[in-house]
């Protein structure tokens, strides 16, 4: 059974003749398998450069094993070392100004609202939200920050996923694939 996000996705499990479903009739999933914009050390990654991030964040949660696909070019010692847009942190949007103002006071760099390229205004979610793209300025213990921002009034959730990948494997440019497990703590 698979369940997915995307229409490529959709389309590619409808087309091989495999059994789509959701999360309603299967919340609870064996595995799930993603992409991800960054990855440090310690399997922390940074994702929804794609602006899918609460979706992502919700189905990789349910999932009884989380692993994650991704090219060489996205492994990073620390965060934010290859990945130059900024955490995606979805919000609601009549709170994307408050929400802004308390990223930046509260932690540093700068927050900005996501713009559409081929359309005026901003991006929009398939939840009907908004991103803002928070560019830090120094590295911080991702968890304690993930959890401080989600505590913002009008925040729905982080491109931060702290403590949730299992294994990485890692395209190599000359078509190898290097794994890194999550180490026991």
């Amino acid at each position: 059974v698979c369940c997915v996000l995307g229409a490529q996705a959709r389309q590619l499990i409808l087309q091989n003749g495999l059994t789509l479903s959701d999360l309603d009739r299967h919340p609870e999933l064996d595995v799930a398998i993603d992409g991800a914009d960054e990855v440090d050390t310690d399997l922390n990654l940074i994702k929804g450069g794609g602006g899918c991030l609460t979706q992502e964040k919700i189905v990789a949660g349910y999932a009884k094993c989380f692993i994650v696909i991704a090219d060489y070019r996205k492994k990073s010692k620390s965060l934010g070392e290859q990945w130059k847009k900024g955490i995606p942190i979805e919000v609601i949007p009549m709170a994307y100004v408050p929400v802004t103002r308390a990223l930046t006071k509260n932690f540093g760099g700068a927050a900005e609202l996501r713009m559409a390229v081929s359309k005026a205004g901003p991006v929009v979610t398939d939840n009907g939200n908004f991103i803002l793209d928070w560019k830090f300025d120094r590295v911080h213990e991702w968890s304690e920050v993930n959890t401080a921002i989600k505590m913002i009034p009008g925040v729905v959730e982080t491109g931060l996923f702290i403590n949730m990948a299992e294994v990485v494997y890692f395209g190599m440019e000359d078509g190898s694939v290097s794994v890194q497990e999550k180490q026991p703590r």
